[in-house]
């Protein structure tokens, strides 16, 4: 890995993880204002085949920067993957409420994105989340600013 590869990876790394604490904090803000019952929250829980794993990663990381960047209902869209079993792929996505998560399943970027990696997919289950404690959410993620 050359050294602008490496400090292209890393500004990428940084600037992602502002966004989503950027985001994360002004979800969990509106939340523990009283519209808990609007947010939707959302952890995908994705395998991929191994052959497949690099191009499914590209395809992920341009939809959920699309569907974070053109979408107003889009909170978050937080791809990850285990460090020890990389084809275990999982994202936090976050909407403003369930119409906006039904608009972005209708999004161009999203259908490019779903049916281009349709075969790629080994599994996939969608598990919807609430929060524990809305109170002390909003200020989990200030600290990482500093």
């Amino acid at each position: 890995m050359t050294k602008n590869t490496f400090q292209y990876r890393i500004s990428v790394t940084w600037a992602f993880q502002v966004l989503l604490v950027t985001a994360t904090f002004f979800c969990m803000t509106n939340i523990a204002r009283g519209q808990q019952n609007e947010i939707m929250v959302r952890v995908s829980e994705i395998e991929i085949h191994p052959e497949h794993l690099e191009k499914y990663k590209e395809i992920l990381k341009v939809e959920a920067e699309a569907s974070v960047r053109l979408e107003a209902g889009v909170i978050a869209i937080f791809p990850m993957f285990q460090k020890d079993r990389p084809t275990q792929v999982r994202i936090l996505e976050m909407y403003k409420d369930k119409q906006a998560y039904q608009a972005h399943l209708k999004t161009e970027h999203f259908e490019k994105y779903k049916t281009g990696t349709l075969q790629m997919v080994k599994s996939l289950k969608l598990v919807d989340m609430e929060a524990l404690d809305m109170e002390t959410a909003s200020q989990i993620f200030r600290k990482l600013k500093n």
